[in-house]
Protein backbone atom coordinates (compact mmCIF):
# COMPACT_ATOMS: atom_id res chain seq x y z
CA UNK A 1 0.00 0.00 0.00
CA UNK A 2 1.43 3.35 -1.06
CA UNK A 3 1.19 6.42 1.13
CA UNK A 4 -0.06 9.71 -0.33
CA UNK A 5 2.40 11.78 1.73
CA UNK A 6 5.33 10.30 -0.21
CA UNK A 7 4.47 12.15 -3.43
CA UNK A 8 3.97 15.39 -1.55
CA UNK A 9 7.39 14.99 0.10
CA UNK A 10 9.02 14.43 -3.27
CA UNK A 11 7.25 17.48 -4.65
CA UNK A 12 8.58 19.62 -1.81
CA UNK A 13 12.04 18.15 -2.36
CA UNK A 14 11.99 19.27 -6.00
CA UNK A 15 11.02 22.80 -4.98
CA UNK A 16 13.79 22.80 -2.40
CA UNK A 17 16.35 21.74 -5.03
CA UNK A 18 15.23 24.71 -7.15
CA UNK A 19 15.82 27.03 -4.23
CA UNK A 20 19.28 25.51 -3.65
CA UNK A 21 20.18 26.20 -7.30
CA UNK A 22 19.32 29.85 -6.82
CA UNK A 23 21.20 29.91 -3.55
CA UNK A 24 24.46 28.58 -5.00
CA UNK A 25 24.94 31.64 -7.18
CA UNK A 26 25.54 34.14 -4.41
CA UNK A 27 25.79 32.10 -1.25
CA UNK A 28 29.53 32.10 -0.64
CA UNK A 29 32.05 34.96 -0.89
CA UNK A 30 35.22 34.60 -2.98
CA UNK A 31 37.54 34.95 0.03
CA UNK A 32 37.04 34.41 3.72
CA UNK A 33 38.02 36.87 6.42
CA UNK A 34 41.53 35.43 6.83
CA UNK A 35 42.31 35.72 3.13
CA UNK A 36 40.95 39.26 3.07
CA UNK A 37 43.10 40.31 6.04
CA UNK A 38 46.17 38.71 4.41
CA UNK A 39 45.63 40.73 1.22
CA UNK A 40 45.09 43.86 3.27
CA UNK A 41 48.42 43.33 5.09
CA UNK A 42 50.24 42.85 1.77
CA UNK A 43 48.77 46.06 0.42
CA UNK A 44 49.75 47.92 3.59
CA UNK A 45 53.35 46.70 3.19
CA UNK A 46 53.31 47.94 -0.39
CA UNK A 47 52.01 51.29 0.80
CA UNK A 48 54.76 51.61 3.43
CA UNK A 49 57.37 50.70 0.81
CA UNK A 50 56.32 53.59 -1.46
CA UNK A 51 55.45 56.01 1.35
CA UNK A 52 58.98 57.49 1.66
CA UNK A 53 58.95 59.01 -1.80
CA UNK A 54 55.35 60.08 -1.36
CA UNK A 55 55.93 61.98 1.88
CA UNK A 56 59.18 63.49 0.58
CA UNK A 57 57.46 64.91 -2.50
CA UNK A 58 54.46 66.13 -0.53
CA UNK A 59 56.11 67.67 2.54
CA UNK A 60 59.42 68.89 1.06
CA UNK A 61 58.29 69.92 -2.39
CA UNK A 62 54.60 70.65 -1.82
CA UNK A 63 53.53 68.50 -4.76
CA UNK A 64 50.24 66.68 -5.10
CA UNK A 65 50.85 62.93 -5.62
CA UNK A 66 51.29 62.05 -9.27
CA UNK A 67 49.34 59.37 -11.14
CA UNK A 68 51.69 56.59 -10.12
CA UNK A 69 51.42 57.59 -6.47
CA UNK A 70 47.65 57.73 -6.72
CA UNK A 71 47.56 54.26 -8.30
CA UNK A 72 49.82 52.79 -5.61
CA UNK A 73 48.13 54.36 -2.62
CA UNK A 74 44.55 54.00 -3.85
CA UNK A 75 45.07 50.30 -4.58
CA UNK A 76 44.09 49.41 -1.01
CA UNK A 77 40.67 51.13 -1.02
CA UNK A 78 40.07 49.98 -4.62
CA UNK A 79 40.65 46.31 -3.75
CA UNK A 80 38.56 46.63 -0.60
CA UNK A 81 35.78 48.24 -2.64
CA UNK A 82 35.82 45.21 -4.94
CA UNK A 83 35.43 42.83 -2.00
CA UNK A 84 32.73 45.04 -0.50
CA UNK A 85 30.93 44.99 -3.85
CA UNK A 86 31.08 41.18 -3.89
CA UNK A 87 29.72 41.06 -0.35
CA UNK A 88 26.95 43.52 -1.31
CA UNK A 89 26.03 41.36 -4.34
CA UNK A 90 25.81 38.34 -2.03
CA UNK A 91 23.55 40.27 0.30
CA UNK A 92 21.34 41.49 -2.57
CA UNK A 93 21.13 37.89 -3.80
CA UNK A 94 19.90 36.82 -0.37
CA UNK A 95 17.28 39.58 -0.40
CA UNK A 96 16.19 38.88 -4.00
CA UNK A 97 15.71 35.16 -3.46
CA UNK A 98 14.12 35.63 0.00
CA UNK A 99 16.55 33.24 1.66
CA UNK A 100 16.13 32.19 5.25
CA UNK A 101 17.67 34.57 7.76
CA UNK A 102 18.02 37.51 5.35
CA UNK A 103 15.93 39.84 7.53
CA UNK A 104 18.04 39.04 10.58
CA UNK A 105 21.21 39.49 8.49
CA UNK A 106 20.12 42.91 7.21
CA UNK A 107 19.14 44.01 10.70
CA UNK A 108 22.49 42.87 12.12
CA UNK A 109 24.37 44.70 9.36
CA UNK A 110 22.34 47.79 10.14
CA UNK A 111 23.50 47.61 13.76
CA UNK A 112 27.13 47.25 12.64
CA UNK A 113 26.77 50.19 10.26
CA UNK A 114 25.33 52.39 13.02
CA UNK A 115 28.22 51.44 15.33
CA UNK A 116 30.79 52.23 12.63
CA UNK A 117 29.16 55.58 11.83
CA UNK A 118 28.89 56.56 15.49
CA UNK A 119 32.52 55.55 16.05
CA UNK A 120 33.94 57.28 12.98
CA UNK A 121 31.80 60.42 13.05
CA UNK A 122 33.46 62.11 16.09
CA UNK A 123 36.96 61.37 14.73
CA UNK A 124 36.02 62.71 11.31
CA UNK A 125 34.45 65.85 12.76
CA UNK A 126 37.38 66.54 15.10
CA UNK A 127 39.89 65.92 12.30
CA UNK A 128 38.01 68.25 9.96
CA UNK A 129 37.80 71.00 12.58
CA UNK A 130 41.51 70.58 13.42
CA UNK A 131 42.55 70.81 9.79
CA UNK A 132 40.36 73.87 9.22
CA UNK A 133 41.86 75.58 12.26
CA UNK A 134 45.36 74.77 11.04
CA UNK A 135 44.51 76.28 7.69
CA UNK A 136 43.19 79.41 9.36
CA UNK A 137 46.36 79.58 11.50
CA UNK A 138 48.58 79.23 8.43
CA UNK A 139 46.67 81.95 6.69
CA UNK A 140 47.12 84.24 9.68
CA UNK A 141 50.93 83.75 9.72
CA UNK A 142 52.65 86.33 7.42
CA UNK A 143 55.48 84.12 6.29
CA UNK A 144 56.37 86.34 3.33
CA UNK A 145 56.83 89.39 5.57
CA UNK A 146 58.94 87.47 8.06
CA UNK A 147 61.16 86.09 5.31
CA UNK A 148 61.55 89.49 3.67
CA UNK A 149 62.45 91.10 7.02
CA UNK A 150 65.06 88.41 7.70
CA UNK A 151 66.59 88.87 4.27
CA UNK A 152 66.60 92.68 4.65
CA UNK A 153 68.32 92.39 8.00
CA UNK A 154 70.99 90.09 6.54
CA UNK A 155 71.60 92.44 3.61
CA UNK A 156 71.87 95.47 5.92
CA UNK A 157 74.29 93.57 8.11
CA UNK A 158 76.38 92.61 5.07
CA UNK A 159 76.60 96.19 3.77
CA UNK A 160 77.43 97.41 7.26
CA UNK A 161 80.49 95.14 7.23
CA UNK A 162 81.35 96.34 3.70
CA UNK A 163 81.40 99.93 5.00
CA UNK A 164 83.63 98.92 7.89
CA UNK A 165 85.93 97.12 5.47
CA UNK A 166 86.11 100.23 3.24
CA UNK A 167 87.10 102.39 6.22
CA UNK A 168 89.93 100.03 7.12
CA UNK A 169 91.14 99.99 3.53
CA UNK A 170 91.11 103.77 3.34
CA UNK A 171 92.73 104.37 6.73
CA UNK A 172 95.75 102.13 6.12
CA UNK A 173 98.50 101.87 3.56
CA UNK A 174 98.55 98.39 1.99
CA UNK A 175 101.20 98.74 -0.72
CA UNK A 176 104.19 98.13 1.49
CA UNK A 177 104.99 95.45 3.98
CA UNK A 178 102.17 93.52 5.64
CA UNK A 179 101.38 95.36 8.89
CA UNK A 180 101.80 93.54 12.13
CA UNK A 181 99.48 93.32 13.91
CA UNK A 182 96.60 93.41 11.37
CA UNK A 183 94.21 96.34 11.89
CA UNK A 184 90.49 96.13 12.72
CA UNK A 185 88.61 92.97 11.65
CA UNK A 186 91.21 92.05 9.03
CA UNK A 187 91.79 88.34 9.70
CA UNK A 188 94.49 87.63 7.10
CA UNK A 189 96.64 89.20 4.36
CA UNK A 190 98.25 87.11 1.63
CA UNK A 191 100.52 88.08 -1.28
CA UNK A 192 100.79 86.31 -4.67
CA UNK A 193 103.51 86.64 -7.35
CA UNK A 194 103.23 85.64 -10.97
CA UNK A 195 105.84 83.34 -12.46
CA UNK A 196 106.16 81.23 -15.57
CA UNK A 197 104.15 78.52 -13.80
CA UNK A 198 101.32 80.94 -12.82
CA UNK A 199 100.42 82.68 -9.59
CA UNK A 200 102.25 81.45 -6.51
CA UNK A 201 101.56 82.17 -2.84
CA UNK A 202 104.14 84.35 -1.14
CA UNK A 203 103.92 86.23 2.18
CA UNK A 204 101.00 85.44 4.52
CA UNK A 205 99.83 86.84 7.87
CA UNK A 206 96.74 86.00 9.92
CA UNK A 207 94.38 83.06 10.48
CA UNK A 208 94.78 79.92 8.46
CA UNK A 209 91.14 79.98 7.34
CA UNK A 210 92.06 82.88 5.06
CA UNK A 211 94.96 81.16 3.26
CA UNK A 212 94.45 80.31 -0.45
CA UNK A 213 96.61 78.53 -3.00
CA UNK A 214 95.83 81.01 -5.80
CA UNK A 215 94.27 84.48 -5.99
CA UNK A 216 90.51 84.35 -6.83
CA UNK A 217 90.86 87.78 -8.51
CA UNK A 218 93.84 89.72 -10.03
CA UNK A 219 92.09 93.04 -10.51
CA UNK A 220 91.23 95.49 -7.73
CA UNK A 221 87.85 95.02 -6.09
CA UNK A 222 85.75 92.79 -3.82
CA UNK A 223 85.85 89.06 -4.53
CA UNK A 224 82.54 87.33 -5.19
CA UNK A 225 81.83 85.18 -2.18
CA UNK A 226 81.82 81.41 -2.70
CA UNK A 227 81.11 78.86 -0.03
CA UNK A 228 82.75 77.04 1.60
CA UNK A 229 85.89 78.92 0.40
CA UNK A 230 84.72 82.29 1.74
CA UNK A 231 82.67 81.14 4.74
CA UNK A 232 82.60 83.96 7.34
CA UNK A 233 84.86 86.22 5.21
CA UNK A 234 84.77 89.16 2.80
CA UNK A 235 87.82 89.31 0.49
CA UNK A 236 89.33 92.29 -1.32
CA UNK A 237 91.99 92.08 -4.06
CA UNK A 238 94.63 94.87 -4.24
CA UNK A 239 97.18 94.79 -7.15
CA UNK A 240 100.73 95.70 -6.03
CA UNK A 241 102.29 95.53 -9.50
CA UNK A 242 101.79 93.79 -12.78
CA UNK A 243 103.15 90.58 -11.30
CA UNK A 244 101.96 90.87 -7.68
CA UNK A 245 98.57 91.10 -5.91
CA UNK A 246 97.55 91.25 -2.26
CA UNK A 247 94.41 89.54 -0.91
CA UNK A 248 92.81 90.96 2.26
CA UNK A 249 90.25 88.94 4.24
CA UNK A 250 87.71 90.64 6.52
CA UNK A 251 85.96 88.77 9.34
CA UNK A 252 82.21 88.68 8.56
CA UNK A 253 81.44 86.33 11.43
CA UNK A 254 81.20 82.54 11.54
CA UNK A 255 77.40 82.59 12.11
CA UNK A 256 76.56 84.89 9.20
CA UNK A 257 76.46 82.15 6.58
CA UNK A 258 74.61 79.81 8.98
CA UNK A 259 71.97 82.47 9.51
CA UNK A 260 71.64 83.11 5.81
CA UNK A 261 71.31 79.37 5.13
CA UNK A 262 68.67 79.11 7.86
CA UNK A 263 66.74 82.03 6.35
CA UNK A 264 66.84 80.46 2.88
CA UNK A 265 65.87 77.06 4.27
CA UNK A 266 62.91 78.44 6.18
CA UNK A 267 61.90 80.46 3.15
CA UNK A 268 61.78 77.26 1.07
CA UNK A 269 59.74 75.61 3.84
CA UNK A 270 57.32 78.53 3.84
CA UNK A 271 56.96 78.17 0.08
CA UNK A 272 56.09 74.47 0.56
CA UNK A 273 53.56 75.40 3.24
CA UNK A 274 51.97 77.88 0.85
CA UNK A 275 51.74 75.18 -1.82
CA UNK A 276 50.25 72.73 0.69
CA UNK A 277 47.75 75.36 1.76
CA UNK A 278 46.58 75.76 -1.81
CA UNK A 279 46.28 71.96 -2.28
CA UNK A 280 45.10 71.14 1.22
CA UNK A 281 41.60 69.97 0.28
CA UNK A 282 42.99 67.58 -2.34
CA UNK A 283 45.56 66.25 0.12
CA UNK A 284 42.93 65.91 2.83
CA UNK A 285 40.74 63.87 0.49
CA UNK A 286 43.78 61.78 -0.48
CA UNK A 287 44.79 61.06 3.12
CA UNK A 288 41.22 60.04 4.02
CA UNK A 289 41.08 57.81 0.96
CA UNK A 290 44.42 56.13 1.78
CA UNK A 291 44.35 55.77 5.57
CA UNK A 292 40.82 56.27 6.93
CA UNK A 293 38.44 55.05 4.23
CA UNK A 294 40.07 51.57 3.92
CA UNK A 295 39.56 51.07 7.64
CA UNK A 296 35.85 51.74 7.24
CA UNK A 297 35.69 49.40 4.24
CA UNK A 298 37.51 46.65 6.11
CA UNK A 299 35.16 47.08 9.05
CA UNK A 300 32.09 46.74 6.82
CA UNK A 301 33.50 43.71 4.97
CA UNK A 302 34.34 41.96 8.24
CA UNK A 303 30.88 42.88 9.54
CA UNK A 304 29.23 41.29 6.49
CA UNK A 305 31.40 38.17 6.80
CA UNK A 306 30.69 37.99 10.52
CA UNK A 307 26.94 38.29 10.03
CA UNK A 308 27.10 35.56 7.37
CA UNK A 309 28.97 33.26 9.76
CA UNK A 310 26.37 33.95 12.45
CA UNK A 311 23.22 33.89 10.32
CA UNK A 312 24.09 30.94 8.06
CA UNK A 313 23.72 28.35 10.85
CA UNK A 314 20.51 30.08 11.94
CA UNK A 315 19.23 30.03 8.34
CA UNK A 316 20.12 26.33 8.06
CA UNK A 317 18.26 25.65 11.28
CA UNK A 318 15.26 27.60 9.97
CA UNK A 319 15.26 25.69 6.68
CA UNK A 320 15.68 22.38 8.48
CA UNK A 321 12.84 23.23 10.86
CA UNK A 322 10.61 24.04 7.91
CA UNK A 323 11.44 20.75 6.25
CA UNK A 324 10.72 18.89 9.47
CA UNK A 325 7.35 20.66 9.66
CA UNK A 326 6.67 19.41 6.10
CA UNK A 327 7.37 15.84 7.15
CA UNK A 328 11.00 15.42 6.07
CA UNK A 329 12.70 13.87 9.09
CA UNK A 330 15.80 12.77 7.16
CA UNK A 331 17.36 16.24 7.35
CA UNK A 332 20.73 16.52 9.12
CA UNK A 333 22.80 19.71 9.37
CA UNK A 334 26.56 19.45 8.97
CA UNK A 335 28.43 21.71 11.37
CA UNK A 336 32.11 21.96 12.32
CA UNK A 337 31.60 24.74 14.81
CA UNK A 338 32.64 24.21 18.41
CA UNK A 339 30.68 27.11 19.86
CA UNK A 340 27.13 27.36 21.18
CA UNK A 341 25.67 27.38 17.65
CA UNK A 342 27.44 24.11 16.90
CA UNK A 343 26.01 22.64 20.10
CA UNK A 344 22.55 23.85 19.07
CA UNK A 345 22.90 22.22 15.63
CA UNK A 346 24.04 18.92 17.14
CA UNK A 347 21.14 19.02 19.59
CA UNK A 348 18.76 19.69 16.68
CA UNK A 349 20.13 16.70 14.73
CA UNK A 350 19.71 14.46 17.76
CA UNK A 351 16.17 15.74 18.29
CA UNK A 352 15.21 15.07 14.65
CA UNK A 353 16.60 11.55 14.87
CA UNK A 354 14.56 10.91 18.02
CA UNK A 355 11.46 12.34 16.35
CA UNK A 356 12.03 10.12 13.29
CA UNK A 357 12.26 7.03 15.47
CA UNK A 358 9.13 8.02 17.39
CA UNK A 359 7.34 8.88 14.15
CA UNK A 360 8.22 5.51 12.62
CA UNK A 361 6.89 3.72 15.67
CA UNK A 362 3.78 5.88 15.65
CA UNK A 363 3.16 5.27 11.93
CA UNK A 364 3.52 1.55 12.46
CA UNK A 365 1.09 1.60 15.37
CA UNK A 366 -1.28 3.82 13.41
CA UNK A 367 -1.25 1.50 10.40
CA UNK A 368 -2.02 -1.47 12.65
CA UNK A 369 -4.82 0.47 14.30
CA UNK A 370 -6.27 1.57 10.93
CA UNK A 371 -6.30 -1.94 9.55
CA UNK A 372 -7.84 -3.26 12.78
CA UNK A 373 -10.59 -0.64 12.59
CA UNK A 374 -11.14 -1.29 8.90
CA UNK A 375 -11.31 -5.03 9.53
CA UNK A 376 -13.87 -4.51 12.32
CA UNK A 377 -15.91 -2.14 10.15
CA UNK A 378 -15.77 -4.51 7.19
CA UNK A 379 -16.79 -7.45 9.38
CA UNK A 380 -19.67 -5.42 10.73
CA UNK A 381 -20.77 -4.33 7.26
CA UNK A 382 -20.60 -7.92 5.98
CA UNK A 383 -22.47 -9.25 9.00
CA UNK A 384 -25.47 -6.96 8.42
CA UNK A 385 -26.56 -8.40 5.02
CA UNK A 386 -25.75 -11.96 6.08
CA UNK A 387 -28.64 -11.91 8.54
CA UNK A 388 -31.42 -11.32 5.93
CA UNK A 389 -29.70 -13.78 3.57
CA UNK A 390 -29.74 -16.44 6.27
CA UNK A 391 -33.33 -15.69 7.24
CA UNK A 392 -34.50 -15.85 3.60
CA UNK A 393 -32.69 -19.15 3.06
CA UNK A 394 -34.11 -20.61 6.30
CA UNK A 395 -37.58 -19.49 5.31
CA UNK A 396 -37.35 -21.24 1.92
CA UNK A 397 -35.87 -24.35 3.50
CA UNK A 398 -38.55 -24.49 6.17
CA UNK A 399 -41.38 -24.11 3.62
CA UNK A 400 -39.83 -26.74 1.35
CA UNK A 401 -39.72 -29.19 4.24
CA UNK A 402 -43.17 -28.46 5.68
CA UNK A 403 -45.22 -27.41 2.70
CA UNK A 404 -43.36 -28.02 -0.59
CA UNK A 405 -46.50 -27.53 -2.64
CA UNK A 406 -46.81 -23.87 -1.58
CA UNK A 407 -43.14 -22.91 -1.84
CA UNK A 408 -43.73 -20.85 -4.97
CA UNK A 409 -45.35 -17.95 -3.14
CA UNK A 410 -42.21 -17.20 -1.04
CA UNK A 411 -39.33 -18.37 -3.19
CA UNK A 412 -39.32 -15.30 -5.48
CA UNK A 413 -39.29 -12.75 -2.67
CA UNK A 414 -36.69 -14.71 -0.72
CA UNK A 415 -34.39 -15.09 -3.75
CA UNK A 416 -34.73 -11.37 -4.59
CA UNK A 417 -33.77 -10.48 -1.01
CA UNK A 418 -30.77 -12.81 -1.18
CA UNK A 419 -29.69 -11.34 -4.56
CA UNK A 420 -30.08 -7.74 -3.31
CA UNK A 421 -28.03 -8.36 -0.20
CA UNK A 422 -25.43 -10.26 -2.22
CA UNK A 423 -25.06 -7.33 -4.64
CA UNK A 424 -24.61 -5.02 -1.66
CA UNK A 425 -21.85 -7.28 -0.37
CA UNK A 426 -20.23 -7.31 -3.81
CA UNK A 427 -20.31 -3.51 -3.98
CA UNK A 428 -18.83 -3.28 -0.48
CA UNK A 429 -16.02 -5.69 -1.34
CA UNK A 430 -15.21 -3.87 -4.60
CA UNK A 431 -15.01 -0.48 -2.88
CA UNK A 432 -12.84 -1.90 -0.12
CA UNK A 433 -10.53 -3.42 -2.72
CA UNK A 434 -10.41 -0.06 -4.54
CA UNK A 435 -9.46 1.70 -1.33
CA UNK A 436 -6.82 -0.79 -0.19
CA UNK A 437 -5.01 -1.94 -3.32
CA UNK A 438 -2.30 0.08 -5.13
CA UNK A 439 -3.71 2.11 -8.00
CA UNK A 440 -1.91 1.84 -11.32
CA UNK A 441 -1.22 5.26 -12.76
CA UNK A 442 -2.01 6.02 -16.39
CA UNK A 443 -1.65 9.79 -16.37
CA UNK A 444 -1.84 11.90 -19.49
CA UNK A 445 -2.27 15.56 -20.33
CA UNK A 446 -6.02 16.10 -20.19
CA UNK A 447 -8.19 19.13 -20.81
CA UNK A 448 -9.87 20.00 -17.54
CA UNK A 449 -12.89 21.71 -19.10
CA UNK A 450 -13.57 18.74 -21.38
CA UNK A 451 -13.37 16.25 -18.49
CA UNK A 452 -15.75 18.29 -16.31
CA UNK A 453 -18.32 18.61 -19.11
CA UNK A 454 -18.21 14.87 -19.80
CA UNK A 455 -18.85 14.07 -16.13
CA UNK A 456 -21.71 16.53 -15.53
CA UNK A 457 -23.38 15.85 -18.92
CA UNK A 458 -25.53 12.93 -17.73
CA UNK A 459 -26.50 14.78 -14.56
CA UNK A 460 -27.79 17.80 -16.50
CA UNK A 461 -30.45 15.61 -18.17
CA UNK A 462 -31.17 13.44 -15.14
CA UNK A 463 -31.69 16.31 -12.69
CA UNK A 464 -33.51 19.17 -14.45
CA UNK A 465 -34.06 21.03 -11.16
CA UNK A 466 -30.29 21.26 -10.54
CA UNK A 467 -28.46 24.16 -12.20
CA UNK A 468 -24.86 23.31 -13.15
CA UNK A 469 -22.51 26.32 -13.51
CA UNK A 470 -18.97 25.90 -14.87
CA UNK A 471 -16.80 29.04 -14.47
CA UNK A 472 -13.21 30.11 -15.08
CA UNK A 473 -12.17 26.87 -16.78
CA UNK A 474 -10.61 27.83 -20.10
CA UNK A 475 -10.26 25.40 -22.98
CA UNK A 476 -6.45 25.48 -22.76
CA UNK A 477 -6.30 24.47 -19.09
CA UNK A 478 -4.67 21.04 -19.04
CA UNK A 479 -3.38 18.91 -16.17
CA UNK A 480 -1.68 15.53 -16.08
CA UNK A 481 -4.16 13.09 -14.54
CA UNK A 482 -5.64 9.63 -14.80
CA UNK A 483 -8.83 10.67 -16.55
CA UNK A 484 -10.90 7.63 -15.47
CA UNK A 485 -10.03 7.95 -11.78
CA UNK A 486 -10.40 11.72 -11.80
CA UNK A 487 -13.88 11.23 -13.27
CA UNK A 488 -14.60 9.01 -10.23
CA UNK A 489 -13.67 11.94 -8.00
CA UNK A 490 -16.02 14.37 -9.75
CA UNK A 491 -18.83 11.77 -9.94
CA UNK A 492 -18.65 11.08 -6.22
CA UNK A 493 -18.66 14.79 -5.34
CA UNK A 494 -21.59 15.46 -7.70
CA UNK A 495 -23.64 12.58 -6.26
CA UNK A 496 -23.05 13.82 -2.71
CA UNK A 497 -23.96 17.40 -3.77
CA UNK A 498 -27.21 16.27 -5.48
CA UNK A 499 -28.19 14.18 -2.44
CA UNK A 500 -27.40 17.11 -0.07
CA UNK A 501 -29.68 19.42 -2.15
CA UNK A 502 -32.38 16.74 -2.48
CA UNK A 503 -32.13 17.02 -6.29
CA UNK A 504 -32.83 20.77 -6.37
CA UNK A 505 -30.35 23.68 -6.24
CA UNK A 506 -27.16 25.03 -7.77
CA UNK A 507 -23.81 23.27 -8.27
CA UNK A 508 -20.94 25.57 -9.25
CA UNK A 509 -17.62 24.26 -10.55
CA UNK A 510 -14.66 26.60 -11.16
CA UNK A 511 -10.87 26.45 -11.50
CA UNK A 512 -8.14 28.84 -10.28
CA UNK A 513 -4.32 28.74 -10.50
CA UNK A 514 -2.66 29.13 -7.10
CA UNK A 515 0.93 28.98 -5.90
CA UNK A 516 2.03 27.22 -2.75
CA UNK A 517 5.69 27.07 -1.76
CA UNK A 518 6.91 27.92 -5.27
CA UNK A 519 4.74 25.19 -6.89
CA UNK A 520 1.74 26.03 -9.10
CA UNK A 521 -1.53 24.18 -8.48
CA UNK A 522 -4.80 23.98 -10.34
CA UNK A 523 -7.50 24.50 -7.69
CA UNK A 524 -10.86 22.93 -8.62
CA UNK A 525 -13.83 23.81 -6.42
CA UNK A 526 -17.25 22.09 -6.36
CA UNK A 527 -19.86 24.18 -4.53
CA UNK A 528 -23.47 23.20 -3.74
CA UNK A 529 -26.41 24.89 -2.04
CA UNK A 530 -27.41 21.88 0.03
CA UNK A 531 -28.00 21.42 3.71
CA UNK A 532 -24.28 21.44 4.57
CA UNK A 533 -22.22 19.13 6.75
CA UNK A 534 -22.73 19.28 10.53
CA UNK A 535 -19.66 20.25 12.53
CA UNK A 536 -19.84 17.01 14.46
CA UNK A 537 -19.56 15.04 11.22
CA UNK A 538 -16.96 17.19 9.44
CA UNK A 539 -13.91 15.65 11.11
CA UNK A 540 -14.88 12.11 10.02
CA UNK A 541 -16.12 12.45 6.45
CA UNK A 542 -12.83 11.09 5.02
CA UNK A 543 -12.80 8.20 7.53
CA UNK A 544 -13.59 4.82 5.94
CA UNK A 545 -17.09 3.42 6.66
CA UNK A 546 -18.28 6.66 8.20
CA UNK A 547 -21.48 7.76 6.45
CA UNK A 548 -24.55 9.86 7.10
CA UNK A 549 -26.62 8.11 4.39
CA UNK A 550 -28.85 5.12 5.03
CA UNK A 551 -27.66 3.41 1.85
CA UNK A 552 -24.01 4.62 1.92
CA UNK A 553 -20.95 2.44 2.42
CA UNK A 554 -18.75 5.19 3.85
CA UNK A 555 -15.99 4.54 1.32
CA UNK A 556 -16.79 7.16 -1.36
CA UNK A 557 -14.94 10.16 0.07
CA UNK A 558 -11.99 8.11 1.38
CA UNK A 559 -11.58 6.78 -2.18
CA UNK A 560 -11.77 10.37 -3.50
CA UNK A 561 -9.08 11.44 -1.05
CA UNK A 562 -6.93 8.47 -2.04
CA UNK A 563 -7.14 9.30 -5.77
CA UNK A 564 -6.35 12.99 -5.19
CA UNK A 565 -3.34 12.12 -3.00
CA UNK A 566 -2.07 9.66 -5.61
CA UNK A 567 -2.07 12.59 -8.06
CA UNK A 568 0.17 14.61 -5.70
CA UNK A 569 -2.71 16.86 -4.66
CA UNK A 570 -4.83 17.61 -1.63
CA UNK A 571 -8.55 17.90 -0.86
CA UNK A 572 -10.47 19.76 1.85
CA UNK A 573 -13.84 21.42 2.31
CA UNK A 574 -15.72 24.31 3.88
CA UNK A 575 -19.34 23.91 4.94
CA UNK A 576 -22.08 25.84 6.66
CA UNK A 577 -25.26 24.15 7.82
CA UNK A 578 -28.24 25.31 5.79
CA UNK A 579 -26.05 27.17 3.27
CA UNK A 580 -24.10 24.50 1.46
CA UNK A 581 -20.67 22.93 1.06
CA UNK A 582 -17.66 23.55 -1.18
CA UNK A 583 -14.95 20.96 -1.81
CA UNK A 584 -11.48 22.15 -2.94
CA UNK A 585 -9.06 19.98 -4.90
CA UNK A 586 -5.46 21.19 -5.52
CA UNK A 587 -3.59 19.35 -8.27
CA UNK A 588 -0.05 20.29 -9.36
CA UNK A 589 0.18 21.82 -12.82
CA UNK A 590 3.28 19.72 -13.62
CA UNK A 591 3.69 16.06 -12.84
CA UNK A 592 5.19 15.16 -9.49
CA UNK A 593 7.33 12.05 -9.71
Amino acid sequence: MRFPGLRKTRQIHQARQTRHKHRSRFQYPILNVRGLIFIYILLCILTVFFSRSFFFETLYEGKVPDKLGLVVFLTVPAVLLVFLGIAAVNLLGDVFFHRSGVKFKVRLLGYFFIIVVFTAAPLTIVSGITINELVRFWQSVKTEEATAAARSFAVDNYFFHIEQFDKILNQNVWTGEIPDPLPGNITSVQDFHRSDDGWLAAAFSGGENGRLSAPPLVTEGYVNRERPRDSGLIRYCLPLSDNAVRLLSYNLGDEFDLWMAAVENQNSRFEVINLLRDNLQILEFFYYGVFFFPTLLMTMIIAISFTRRVTNPIAELTEATRRVSEGDFSIQILSRRDDELGLLIRSFNAMVQDIEKSRAALVKAEKISIWQNMAQQLAHEIKNPLTPIKLSAERVLRRWRNDPDNIDDIIESSMLAIIQETEGLSTLINEFRTLSRPMESSKSWTGLNETVEEVIGPYRSSYPDVQFIVENISADTVIKIDKHRFSQVLTNLLINAVDAMECKGIIEIRCDIVKKREIKYSRLSVRDTGKGIPKTEGANIFTPYHTTKDSGTGLGLPIVERIVNDHGGSIWFNSMEGKGTVFFIDLPVSEVE
